[in-house]
């Protein structure tokens, strides 16, 4: 279907939004932010291993894939904070497995971004509370208490064919009193300013572009609609492709600069809105330390997750680090998971609203060890 029929919403221009972006395919994490300083990275990837001289430097350590430069300025402005050795307490390195496991939030039913909007005590209702911009709902927002899929605003509307539908029902909610009428007039007016947005051809801010990609267009949608004030709490969006078995460069190239390009360009049209936004990276699991024969790597186990703006206490690479000595390295070859997702999302949550009682209801049956994101 289309069109959506249903409640929307508006927020404040200081409401907070939290964006997911989901790496499916397993990104690696040690091409993506590469241990510059550890000679075993460079002795394990002769081939495939990111030099000094090419990466972007961060902290005299670490540095950024050349094709995430533009993240560069987040990073040292203090609004992008890296973590490394992230992931999940999966071992089977299988996508699906792991992937679902991260978007549940355990072995549990319903996804942990819909439980955390279904567990506030004022939960969002709005249909444009949760957004997934794509052709399918992601697991993270089973359960949400209300969720739209969408790929563009031309997904908003009460039908161009039936142009007398909308006034009657206008009509018919005038005459309501209490919530409901005012749900009825929100909604309104909501869609007049979406069929305004339609109207009127988008200029990104600050000098912000896009790329030609569904990954920028999307995040350009969303750009759109935080802006617009239209009741955005969290978005979900993919960057697929990851699976890095075969020539690992060809692939990652191409997708590290979406990536980086779609994330500055999103950062820059929203200017200030980026203090009350927060963007979560995250993927399912890192690959193999080693290269493999096939000029790829294979499935591991830490990757690294991004955070970007929301206050967040950027210009630094989260540790630990553990090294990559062979014998500091996990199964067939893998960097160790120290960093759980759910201590990187927990404090996130917090701050968009979740109360620390509430986490364990986010993420039962495991023990959070919150990270300090925020300084």
């Amino acid at each position: 279907m289309s069109a959506t029929q249903a409640l929307l919403s508006t927020q404040p221009a200081s409401a907070r939004t939290l964006v997911v972006v989901f790496l499916r395919g397993g990104a690696d994490g040690l091409a993506l932010v590469p241990p510059l300083e550890d000679d075993h990275y460079h002795k394990a990837r002769p081939r495939l291993g990111i030099a000094k001289k090419d990466a972007v430097p961060l902290d005299g350590f670490f540095g950024l894939h050349p094709k995430l430069a533009d993240l560069a300025p987040a990073f040292h402005e203090g609004e992008l904070m890296i973590v490394h050795g992230a992931g999940s307490e999966d071992d089977t390195r299988s996508h699906f497995e792991a992937q679902d496991l991260m978007e549940h939030g355990g072995v549990v039913a319903g996804g942990w971004l819909g439980r955390f909007l279904r567990s506030r005590p004022a939960p969002a209702s709005g249909a444009l509370a949760a957004v997934a911009v794509g052709q399918a709902l992601p697991e993270c927002l089973l359960g949400a208490p209300t969720a739209t899929v969408m790929q563009s605003l031309d997904d908003f509307a009460l039908g161009v064919r039936t142009p007398g539908l909308r006034a009657q029902l206008e009509r018919l909610y005038a005459l309501e009193g209490g919530p409901l009428g005012a749900a009825g007039r929100d909604t309104f007016d909501a869609l007049q300013r979406i069929d305004a947005m339609r109207a009127t051809p988008y200029s990104p801010a600050h000098g912000a572009t896009y790329g030609d990609d569904d990954f920028s267009r999307g995040l350009g949608q969303l750009a759109r609609l935080i802006k617009g004030n239209l009741g955005v709490e969290a978005a979900s969006i993919d960057l697929d492709g990851w699976d890095s078995h075969f020539t690992q460069q060809t692939l990652l190239d191409p997708l590290a600069a979406r990536l980086g390009q779609g994330l500055a360009a999103f950062r820059r049209d929203l200017g200030p809105r980026m203090a009350t936004t927060t963007v979560v990276v995250m993927t399912e699991f890192g690959r193999r330390v080693r290269e493999n024969s096939s000029f790829g790597t294979d499935h591991g186990r830490g990757s690294a997750m991004f955070v970007l703006g929301g206050g967040v206490k950027g210009g630094r690479v989260l540790g630990p680090w553990p090294g990559l000595k062979d014998d500091l390295l996990e199964g067939p070859g893998d960097l160790p998971v120290v960093n759980n997702y759910r201590d990187i999302l927990a404090p996130i949550l917090q701050r968009h609203g979740a109360d620390a009682g509430q986490l364990p209801r986010i993420f039962p049956d495991f023990t959070l060890t919150p990270r300090a994101l925020y300084g």
